[in-house]
């Protein structure tokens, strides 16, 4: 659904609709999953600008941005476990405050003695990240208090999502990012980043969470069904009804795009937003 409506978006403003791999998380990697995906995409209609973005073909670039906040002494290596940060936010806060788990700065200043340290994180700046989402409007976190220092190389050595993401935004020249809702706790953290490194900041949209009766993400993990790619139109339809908006009388793939392209220009607020899920999850 999100990428029906970030393709949309592109299309209706007249910009490039560009597509990323991002296969960093090696472990969890499906052989062939990248060469379906473009199918199902040409299947779809979804024709993208440029070339493919490959993610595992960036390592040296994610390298470079590292070594600059490194030498910069803006990130600092952390030998604290997931456990032993949920005891510290328990024991400060009592309760984990919007599901975070608020990193509480214990090796900023060095990894105690006898510790290894495990993965790098940012040194977050104190402040308040305020930035306007143009589909849930104005919207702030202080990011070094609802989540502190936060991971840019994981423990396992895999470059985290947050810095590869915002390295690529910059190296793509991303100006909009559409994007599902579950990924908008990331947002105020990817622009402190980008800050640091000098990037320009891109507007924002995140679209509503498709759910199931118990309120889950619909995904291939809890049993969603996969895309069937004998039915394009169908499958369409589906999203676009997701979004929020009415069925389209489209009886082709092209006719589906040319009138929900039209739609979404005047402007995507203008779904009925009622049974889709946002959640308050974000920290205001």
């Amino acid at each position: 659904m999100a990428a029906v409506a970030s393709y949309l978006d592109a299309r209706a403003h007249g910009g490039r609709w560009l597509l990323r791999i991002e296969d960093l998380d090696t472990p969890r990697n499906v052989p062939g999953a990248t060469d379906v995906i473009l199918r199902q995409l040409t299947a779809l209609g979804m024709r993208w600008d440029g070339e493919v973005m490959i993610q595992s073909d960036r390592l040296a670039v994610y390298e470079a941005a590292f070594e600059a906040l490194r030498s910069a002494n803006l990130a600092y290596p952390c030998g604290c476990t997931r456990k032993e940060i949920a005891d510290s936010v328990l024991r400060l806060q009592g309760f984990f405050p919007e599901g975070e788990r608020p990193y509480p700065g214990t090796c900023r200043d060095g990894v105690p003695p006898g510790r290894n340290a495990f993965s790098w994180r940012l040194k977050v700046p104190e402040g308040m990240v305020r930035f306007e989402d143009r589909w849930l409007g104005a919207l702030e976190q202080d990011v070094a208090r609802a989540v502190g220092d936060f991971v840019i190389r994981r423990a396992d050595g895999i470059w985290a999502y947050q810095l590869a993401a915002v390295v690529d935004d910059a190296a793509q020249g991303v100006t909009h990012i559409v994007r599902g809702a579950d990924l908008l706790g990331s947002t105020a953290r990817q622009r402190v980043l980008a800050g640091i490194l000098g990037y320009p900041l891109p507007s924002v949209l995140h679209v509503p969470l498709v759910t199931d009766a118990s309120g889950h993400k619909l995904s291939k993990q809890n049993g969603a069904a996969a895309i069937d790619i004998a039915q394009p139109l169908a499958v369409l339809d589906q999203a676009w009804r997701a979004l929020g908006f009415e069925p389209l009388a489209a009886r082709s793939i092209g006719e589906f795009w040319a009138l929900s392209t039209r739609i979404w220009g005047e402007d995507p607020r203008h779904a009925d937003l009622r049974g889709n899920n946002f959640g308050s999850y974000y920290p205001r």
